[in-house]
């Protein structure tokens, strides 16, 4: 049985098998979540950004790829690609940002990560809307969890106080 909570904080703090950042699609760093963990975590999750996207190409919007989390607490650092809101239908934009927790989930099944910290995808300066993203987010990650029953558990990891709201009324805690 999964649980799943949320939390407000710090994603780079979480003592956890894997944190997921909300990447760009050169894994570069930048602003937000993906610019936390890059801090944090230090130089070598950047240089293995850097071979993955030297090796690959960009990431492509809604995919995920892993690396070690360096001086973060947790072991892995799972990167994914949101959408921009306004480059997408609605309907498209759902798509891919549950494809981004899909798509997360199953790389961690594939590492035998048994705990999981989600921020909250794309509501940043990609601009989705939060009760829009935080419906998709919950109902991707109960769809996949239903369906393999790997993770033990999985927080949302939110930024302020009002997403933490919207998932904890999603969750009903």
């Amino acid at each position: 049985m999964t649980r799943i909570s949320t939390s407000i904080g710090d994603i780079t703090t979480f003592a956890v098998d894997a944190v997921v950042n909300a990447a760009n699609s050169l894994l570069a760093g930048g602003g937000g979540v993906d610019g936390a963990i890059h801090a944090a975590g230090g130089p070598s999750i950047l240089e293995e950004c850097r071979a993955w996207v030297a090796r690959n190409g960009p990431l492509p919007t809604g995919e995920a790829m892993i690396t070690t989390a360096g001086n973060l607490p947790a072991h892995y650092v799972i990167h994914t690609v949101g959408p921009i809101f306004a480059d997408h239908t609605p309907e498209e934009a759902a798509r891919l940002l549950a494809n981004c927790y899909r798509n997360s989930l199953d790389v961690a099944a594939q590492q035998s990560i048994s705990s999981i910290a989600f921020p909250n995808i794309s509501t940043g300066v990609y601009g989705y809307p939060r009760d829009a993203a935080a419906e998709t987010a919950l109902v991707a990650v109960r769809e996949w969890i239903e369906a393999n029953h790997i993770i033990e558990e999985l927080t949302f990891v939110c930024f302020d106080e009002t997403n933490h709201r919207l998932y904890s009324d999603l969750l009903g805690s």
